[in-house]
């Protein structure tokens, strides 16, 4: 009999152990999820979040495509994954409304660096926690994705991912012709005209092909990194083989507005990429917003004007 207690106990035991370590294990994995974002700031998580709100519409396809899901975003042209779009609109991007993202008790806030950082105090005076993500260069995307896979706990869907990406771009770039051209990338609103630098997305991506940007040795405006002062004499003094434009509002009015400047203003005739019909208009769906995980796509549509 005392042997069959001792046995018993000795069972007991060893379970008791097996469970203790079991769940010291689960907590120390629940403690690793410590993140860096884009600001630098170091955030810890003592459990995967599970709701999360967005401030940019960009973060959700590529948040959902590791595992992540949200049930609040901002209002937005861009397209929503079908799965997404039941989540609570929390208005646009830049006027997004604090009491209805409180309201909705989110445990992570994902938010765009340089747009809504003044959500932070309120967000974390409420414990609520948050992150600053920054994703217009293709670094910045694939950085993006692996911070997102590492809050989802899906590391190895990233690093698929990325690695796709990376093979896609990879086979668009070995098919450019020789040669590198001097190109000037032009920034169209209502209002103004910019020239684009190397931290734009188009930017980005001309570097990523190897062109020869006119705006990359020039001075960024003091309130946008992403873009230089225009002028219609430095650009005919720069001469670019090729002009990529990106436009922001009604696409086709600023289109037909611009082209027929480039028509009536004899001294778009000095260009040689209006002289030679190598003026080109970008998609507001790969260069407006970021393409994020869809970012070989906007390298091809880049690449295609490359001749």
């Amino acid at each position: 009999m005392k042997k069959i207690l001792s046995v018993f106990l000795s069972v007991v035991f060893l379970c008791a152990v097996s469970a203790c370590g079991s769940e010291k294990k689960s907590a120390e994995k629940a403690e690793n999820i410590v993140i860096t974002d884009d600001n630098g700031r170091e955030i810890a998580f003592d459990k995967k979040p599970q709701k999360i709100i967005v401030t940019s519409a960009s973060f959700i396809e590529p948040l959902y495509a590791v595992g992540g899901e949200i049930i609040g975003r901002p209002d937005s042209k861009m397209k929503i994954p079908d799965a997404a779009k039941k989540a609570k609109v929390i208005g646009k991007v830049y006027q997004v409304d604090a009491e209805e993202l409180l309201s909705l008790e989110p445990d992570l806030v994902v938010i765009n660096k340089g747009k809504n950082e003044r959500l932070i105090e309120t967000l974390e005076a409420s414990g609520i926690k948050t992150i600053i993500v920054e994703m217009k260069t293709y670094e910045e995307v694939k950085r993006t994705l692996s911070l997102f896979a590492k809050l989802t706990e899906n590391e190895k869907k990233a690093e698929e991912i990325i690695a796709t990406m990376d093979k896609e771009i990879e086979s668009v770039k070995t098919k450019l012709p020789q040669g590198k051209p001097k190109i000037a990338i032009l920034h169209g609103t209502s209002q103004n005209v910019t020239l684009e630098t190397k931290t734009s997305i188009a930017g980005n991506i001309a570097e990523m092909l190897g062109l020869q940007n006119i705006a990359d040795d020039m001075k960024a405006l003091p309130n946008n990194p992403s873009a230089a002062p225009y002028s219609l004499e430095t650009l005919a003094e720069k001469n670019p083989d090729i002009i990529f434009v990106t436009t922001m509002g009604k696409e086709k009015e600023i289109e037909s507005a611009m082209l027929k400047s480039m028509e009536e203003n004899p001294a778009w005739g000095a260009v040689d990429a209006v002289k030679n019909k190598k003026v080109y208009f970008l998609s507001q769906e790969h260069f407006l917003f970021s393409p994020g995980i869809h970012y070989p796509k906007a390298v091809e549509e880049m690449a295609e004007h490359i001749k």
